[in-house]
């Protein structure tokens, strides 16, 4: 991808809905393919559910429409001829746009501020639901039986995301969906999933050292095992309840050789918070001769009253010291940041991610979810790489002022680009060339 424009970043993604197939026969072909998948991801873009009815009606009374010229809509179809255009179009279609924003990024050498430790690449793991009901389900449907003959439909995905202690942004990669497999009788679950990504997707992103991060679920020897397999590290929550075992040999440990601890004075505001440190190496995952053998740290942060601020341990296979183990379990800290700052901010900040946009028979529910996770990884490229776009956030208090100022600017008014919409932000906010001499 040359540049990094706006124009660009939606020229790549119109370049995959262009080469979708159409399934339509005969003279019924007015609109393009490109127009079907651009409309509903303009949608999930400005976070504007009624975006489309809106430049309809500007359309009508301007002649002109701010779809057609972000998103380059040559005419905008009804939400019924979107849903059923797009509903054969597996999610997997839109992983060539996932790729291009990575590489913009990595080419920018926005990937080298996310280094952590060991100069590694923290991925971190961790499903989430994007649909759920009693009534509407489909073959790709997941359920729950919580009562004899009640379930519970839905759908649900493994999103991993790029995170860095210190930083606030997440960079979205390839979603893994957790749907039946083919040849499976079991039903597909999040650990399923997260092995395949590592197998189909994972490759991909091995440039230099990556340690990938996850909750108590991915503390677990065949997946430890299958991580090392494919050239990753690892560095995974471990709750003593879930694993008995390793549970059992720390405690046996006494301080010196074998049991490090390490205490650190971090400042917190007005006060100062000691975080202990414990550490072995080489403690076996599990029972049994072929256990795993992993490297143990744990973090307890108490307040000058000596009350528990926060408590947590890992297993990894980095071998941990004395002069690594702070660095360690401030990444494993990270883990959160695809809780907080992606799949919560999808669903509670605008993005509205376990919204029923659409949930047809075939791949529509995960190709919109797909869209939606397209469309935060798009803002996060702006925030990097568009000067305008990163001030007027910084700016405006909050995410949502920005998105609200948007829908209510391109509802009323018709603006021939988006970097137009940009500078008429920028000279109302009276910031970056249009900032008044002092």
């Amino acid at each position: 991808m040359k540049g990094t424009k706006f124009s660009a970043l939606v020229g790549a993604l119109r370049r995959v809905f262009a080469g979708l197939p159409d399934r339509r026969k005969g003279r019924n072909c007015s609109y393009p393919m490109a127009d079907f998948g651009l409309s509903a991801f303009a949608v999930f873009f400005t976070q504007a559910p009624s975006f489309l009815a809106h430049q309809k009606a500007l359309q009508a009374a301007r002649g002109q429409n701010n779809a057609q010229s972000f998103f380059a809509v040559e005419a905008i179809p009804s939400d019924n001829q979107i849903r059923q255009m797009l509903d054969p179009v597996a999610p997997q279609a839109l992983f060539p746009v996932f790729d291009e924003l990575y590489d913009t990024l990595r080419a920018h050498g926005i990937l080298e501020t996310f280094r952590s430790v060991h100069d590694s690449t923290l991925i971190a793991l961790d499903g989430t639901w994007y649909h759920s009901s009693q009534k509407i389900h489909c073959s790709c449907c997941s359920h729950l039986e919580q009562a004899p003959g009640q379930f519970t439909y839905y759908h649900s995905a493994v999103t991993p995301v790029i995170v860095a202690p210190g930083q606030a942004e997440v960079i979205a990669l390839r979603p893994e969906f957790i749907t039946p497999q083919d040849g499976h009788t079991k039903q597909d679950c999040e650990l399923a999933a997260a092995k395949r990504w590592l197998e189909q997707t994972g490759q991909r992103y091995l440039h230099g050292p990556v340690t990938l991060l996850g909750d108590d679920l991915y503390a677990h020897q065949p997946f430890c095992r299958r991580a090392l397999l494919h050239g990753f590290h690892y560095l995974f929550v471990c709750k003593p309840q879930s694993h008995a075992t390793l549970d059992a040999w720390v405690r046996l440990l006494q301080p010196g050789p074998d049991l490090g601890v390490v205490k650190f004075r971090v400042k917190a505001g007005r006060q100062w918070h000691t975080h202990t440190c414990r550490f072995a190496n080489q403690v076996p995952l599990a029972e049994g001769a072929d256990a795993l053998k992993v490297n143990w740290c744990e973090l307890t942060v108490t307040d000058p009253a000596d009350k528990v601020l926060y408590h947590n341990a890992w297993i990894t296979d980095w071998p941990i010291t004395e002069q690594n183990v702070f660095a360690l379990v401030t990444a494993g800290r990270a883990r959160w940041k695809i809780e907080n700052e992606n799949n919560n901010t999808l669903k509670t900040k605008g993005s509205h991610l376990e919204h029923n946009f659409g949930h047809g028979q075939e791949h529509l529910s995960a190709l919109l979810a797909a869209m939606n996770l397209l469309a935060f990884l798009f803002h996060t490229v702006l925030s990097f790489t568009d000067e305008h776009y990163r001030l007027i956030r910084a700016t405006l208090p909050t995410r949502q002022t920005f998105f609200q100022d948007v829908r209510a600017l391109t509802r009323y008014l018709y603006f021939p680009s988006w970097e137009a919409l940009l500078r008429f932000m920028m000279r109302g906010l009276e910031i970056g060339p249009y900032a008044k001499a002092t």
